[in-house]
């Protein structure tokens, strides 16, 4: 059915990866996820930063999909295209912490972290409990 972007923190392979020194707005950009050629664009939301689904290949097969896995019925019939499934973060010495991730998916939403690791990608580690955490990387567009 909808396998996309944030497919993943429960499906992705767990890796480990040190903070790269970096600005606070290292992070703002559009990001292509490893899951069905997700697009998220995340920018700043007040002192913290937010991320909005953009594409993805069942969005560019269906531009009015909806969010028909949400675990909270009133919220199932959101379109997908431009819907909020990063935030809720604080910066902590270079890495993204405290925030969240929507998994449209399995209607989840799951503790996360971002950590650049380099100019052109990011680590995000999303976590159902500690310690049962995935990380994958998504690769800068734009």
């Amino acid at each position: 059915m909808l396998a996309l972007v944030a497919a993943a923190p429960i499906a992705m392979i767990g890796l480990s990866v040190p903070a790269v020194a970096a600005d606070a707005d290292s992070v703002l950009g559009t990001w292509r996820t490893p899951s069905k050629n997700g697009v998220v664009e995340i920018a700043r939301c007040g002192g913290s930063i937010c991320g909005k689904l953009m594409s993805s290949d069942h969005i560019k097969t269906n531009p009015e999909l909806k969010d028909i896995n949400n675990k909270d019925t009133a919220r199932r019939d959101r379109k997908l295209k431009g819907l909020q499934i990063v935030g809720g973060f604080k910066l902590d010495d270079g890495v993204w912490t405290g925030g969240s991730i929507y998994n449209p998916e399995d209607g989840g939403t799951y503790k996360a972290t971002i950590t650049p690791a380099g100019p052109d990608s990011l680590k995000l580690k999303g976590c159902i409990v500690w310690p049962l955490c995935k990380t994958q990387t998504w690769n800068r567009i734009k």
